[in-house]
């Protein structure tokens, strides 16, 4: 992921160039193919497919066609494609091992029917494909061990797509290489300023930085250094309390907050985020935190459909000190603009901290935004169990610890000794 104008096709090119021509550098740390490929250069319509991945690989126009990535040399055929003009369908490449690979130059509009079929090696996406497209490219390299790779620039926000990649990869068998206008060479930071002046605001990180696109922007727009403190001992005198959103397919997500009622500053201690698992762990896990009362959102009176139990019920039958019903604003109901409203103004004042380990949480504020004026309601469970702690945060508690006195045989009076 990376910005605009920044090299991300350039860099794309050159890969693809490597694996048909079986031409690697020495410094080459990546996947080798020792004999010939079957490859798919792509990208969103024939027209931009034309004017990025195959301008890249084979030069400006067909009479410079050679002096791409793809040099003359390695070039034994191009046919050209029907339909635009100077796009190029088919392209035949001399592999150092004496045999010829094959490039085909495909577009996300054709539909995923369209990218069915042959087994290939290599697939290359030129900006982010969508979420079928993407998964039929990555079946086709399925029989052959192959690779696929995005360039992208993540402008359609947090898409099902990126969310494999970022804010982290799911799985080892993915990687995330991010780079910035700071990361190019080719600007100077006069160039730079006068790039990020002209572009609109809720467009910069993005288009700068290959970082998802949010809308029309973040709704905690509070520097990360701002909110985060190192963890520290919590005083007993402070308030706690579990925030939960229950989940299954989206994760069930936790926070553990101390309320500091005398300064009324609020800490989030831990966080908690854990997709597909019964309530049996999480309610082990959030128990670990504490003896503390617990805010739950109002789907919490829905019924299991396994149990026919209501879900806020069952984890207080694990042991949790579930609050006797849902979360509420202090002035009731349940909105949700007036607790974030809330939230932000004591972010802003120095009010809302959060505990440097509490990951989970810092990802998500920092994608969670707006879209036409509307609260984006992706990638939040963490932010959500947050948000039921600071709703009834009026109901946290202290922490108990029992006091043993020895016996005198005179009555205890804690006032007089």
């Amino acid at each position: 992921m990376a910005g605009n104008q920044l090299g991300k096709t350039l860099s794309g090119g050159m890969e693809m160039a490597m694996h048909l021509t079986g031409n690697y550098p020495d410094w080459w740390e990546g996947h080798r193919f020792t004999h010939p490929i079957r490859a798919w250069a792509s990208g969103n319509s024939s027209e931009t497919t034309r004017d990025n991945p195959q301008r890249v690989l084979l030069g400006d126009s067909p009479e410079q066609w050679g002096t791409g990535s793809l040099p003359a040399s390695s070039v034994l055929e191009v046919k050209r494609a029907k339909g635009v003009s100077d796009s190029a369908d088919i392209v035949t490449v001399r592999h150092s091992s004496g045999g010829v690979s094959t490039l085909k130059f495909k577009t996300y509009d054709q539909g995923r029917e369209k990218w069915q079929g042959v087994p290939v090696h290599v697939v290359w996406f030129d900006e982010e494909p969508p979420a079928d497209v993407y998964s039929e490219g990555v079946t086709r390299t399925n029989a052959t061990q192959g690779i696929t790779y995005i360039t992208a620039t993540p402008l359609m926000g947090m898409t099902q797509v990126i969310r494999l990649f970022y804010p982290e990869v799911s799985d080892e068998a993915k990687g995330l290489v991010k780079m910035t206008i700071y990361d190019a060479g080719h600007f100077s930071p006069s160039q730079i300023e006068e790039i990020i002046a002209k572009t609109p605001l809720h467009e910069v990180e993005a288009r700068t930085q290959g970082k998802p696109m949010l809308g029309e922007g973040l709704i905690f727009p509070v520097p990360e250094s701002e909110l985060v403190v190192d963890p520290f001992e919590i005083p007993s005198h402070w308030s706690k309390i579990i925030g939960v959103d229950f989940g299954w397919d989206h994760p069930t997500a936790a926070c553990l907050c101390a309320w500091d009622r005398d300064d009324d500053a609020f800490y989030i201690t831990a966080a908690y985020k854990q997709r597909r698992e019964v309530i049996a762990i999480h309610a082990a896990a959030l128990k670990a935190w504490g003896n503390y009362p617990v805010a739950w959102p109002h789907d919490g009176y829905k019924h299991d459909q396994s149990s026919g139990e209501q879900i806020a019920t069952m984890y207080r039958n694990h042991g949790l000190k579930m609050l006797p019903d849902h979360a509420t604003n202090i002035s009731g109901g349940f909105g949700v603009e007036a607790p974030v409203q809330e939230m932000l103004e004591a972010m802003l004042t120095g009010k809302f901290k959060i505990f440097s380990h509490c990951k989970p949480l810092l990802d998500e504020i920092g994608q969670y935004h707006r879209k036409s004026g509307k609260i984006v309601k992706l990638y939040d469970d963490v932010i959500s169990s947050a948000r039921y702690a600071w709703m009834m945060k009026r109901y946290a508690k202290t922490e108990t610890k029992r006091l043993m006195v020895e016996s005198t045989g005179l009555d205890y009076n804690p006032l007089m000794n």
